[in-house]
């Protein structure tokens, strides 16, 4: 080891990842009052079908080259939202259909706004990568219009020494094609419901009648079938089987087509309880004890009021299931898997009160019910709070985990730990000095005086730290492992 006094060697790119606006979805276009949706749909209805045909080419003419697939998504949103407001009305043409579609469409920005706090992980697919280079895949925060977050990616190479080349970007970007028709296991569902202390004779009774396995559509019959029935309470009905829905709504499945570069896929809000935003995916390659390996990624929804700790999980980064986090440990933000079982345990290291680092152990992925201390706010530039900057790195010294910290004027910086390799709940040694702190050039943005991170990654001796500034744009740092590990060695007790 060395480096154990003076500054540390932290190199910053010249290199700055930055939004870009004009790369926009295809969004359903959604109205609050019934009564507009039908005026809107009258009015279409009303055209002469030369004026219809006449519209819809020059809709065609101004966006089908900004998306792929443009007229079959038309399509679907007359077919997902329009449709049901009709009540079964005469036939009409393919393009009426696609017209009335486009006025229920809008084109959103998903980057318009902000694009931040990063994460890196190797790519699944190494196939014909050059000796000591590595594919990685980088996942981003990116935010729109309304400050509703999503996450996208890029790709790229790093180079034997620790350069980063990335991917050309497409100038497309859509979102997946949901599945409904996923199973639910109805052990898992009914331990959800009782801890959110929603299980009652109702959901018994929806439960008989459901296998171990289910999908949304038996779910949606069952609660359908209870609705119709006079067995409960009106109240009870509406409410239990509501919270039943808004459950299984939470929990899906998502699939890209494959032919599509990673740089196309975004992950956007879909559920009830994520409707203002996907915020700060930490992605982690997570291996299982006999060698394989699998991608998940804590993050934490938001409904424009409440937060709820989610789990994606990942083998290919074109399926993507969303599951919900579960426990009483699971609260506030900024949860990290560790990338391995521990002692036969999955551990997480969270901030269970929004100051502090904990270390959570279950044996169940979806189920965290304990949460142990193990550090606070030690040092002036962290002393309004702490946390991690994603998933522990192994090491040969023990577990590396960046954390954050917050200081005087809200300034956040990134700094280090080194957890005990077979008891992380041990702190072996903590950087007295930020790692990395916003200089003049990366203070100023949407967020001013923040430097942050959701995951990095360790390649050919080297750190590599993506990091976001000011919550706007993001750049890459690298430090060697030995100069990091040797100071935190040289500080432990």
């Amino acid at each position: 080891m060395s480096n154990q006094s003076g500054p540390l060697n932290v190199i910053r790119s010249d290199n700055t990842i930055s939004p870009d606006d004009s790369r926009v979805i295809a969004r359903l276009f959604e109205q609050r009052s019934t009564e507009k949706v039908l005026a809107i749909i009258d009015r279409v209805l009303k055209l002469p079908q030369a004026r219809v045909e006449s519209l819809l080419n020059n809709i065609k003419r101004n966006y089908k080259e900004r998306h792929r697939d443009f007229e079959n998504t038309l399509e679907r949103h007359f077919t997902k939202y329009v449709a049901r407001h009709m009540n079964g009305s005469d036939p009409l043409s393919a393009e009426r259909r696609m017209l009335l579609g486009a006025y229920f469409t809008m084109e959103y920005s998903v980057e318009s706004a902000a694009l931040f706090n990063p994460s890196i992980v190797p790519h699944p697919d190494q196939s014909g990568v050059g000796a000591g280079s590595m594919r990685f895949i980088m996942s981003f925060r990116a935010i729109g219009e309304g400050h509703v977050s999503s996450i996208i990616f890029r790709t790229g190479i790093i180079s034997p020494e620790s350069k980063l080349q990335f991917d050309p970007v497409s100038g497309f970007i859509e979102t997946p094609e949901l599945h409904e028709d996923a199973l639910f296991d109805k052990r898992l569902f009914e331990l959800k419901l009782l801890e959110m202390g929603d299980c009652n004779e109702i959901t018994a009774h929806i439960f008989e009648r459901l296998d171990d396995h289910f999908t949304i559509d038996e779910l949606r019959s069952g609660t359908e079938e209870v609705r119709q029935s006079d067995l409960f309470s009106e109240v009870e009905r509406e409410r239990t089987t509501d919270t039943m829905m808004w459950l299984a709504r939470s929990n899906y499945e998502m699939k890209f087509r494959s032919d599509r570069p990673l740089s196309e896929r975004v992950i956007f809000p879909v559920s009830e309880n994520e409707r203002n935003g996907i915020e700060d995916a930490r992605f982690v390659q997570f291996f299982e004890e006999c060698g394989a390996s699998t991608y998940y990624a804590t993050y934490t929804a938001y409904n424009g009021v409440d937060i709820l700790p989610q789990l994606i999980h990942t083998d290919d980064f074109e399926h993507f299931r969303i599951i919900t986090l579960n426990g009483k440990a699971v609260q506030n933000k900024g949860m990290a898997l560790f990338p391995r079982k521990i002692d036969d345990q999955y551990v997480m290291i969270s901030r269970q009160d929004g100051v502090n680092l904990y270390i959570m152990r279950s044996t169940h992925l979806h189920f965290w019910q304990e949460a142990e201390l193990i550090q606070g706010p030690e040092f002036p530039w962290e002393l309004v709070q702490i946390g991690n900057c994603g998933s522990p790195l192994e090491t040969e010294a023990g577990w590396l985990l960046l954390t954050h910290g917050v200081g005087p004027m809200r300034k956040y910086c990134i700094g280090a730990d080194l957890l005990d390799i077979d008891d992380p709940s041990r702190v072996i040694a903590h950087l007295d000095e930020p790692l990395i702190a916003p200089n003049n050039s990366e203070r100023e943005g949407y967020v001013p005086n923040v430097v942050y991170t959701c995951g990095s990654i360790i390649h050919q001796g080297q750190l590599i730290i993506p990091y976001a500034m000011a919550d706007a744009k993001c750049s890459i740092a690298t430090v060697p492992m030995d100069q990091l590990l040797g100071r935190l060695l040289s500080k432990s007790n």
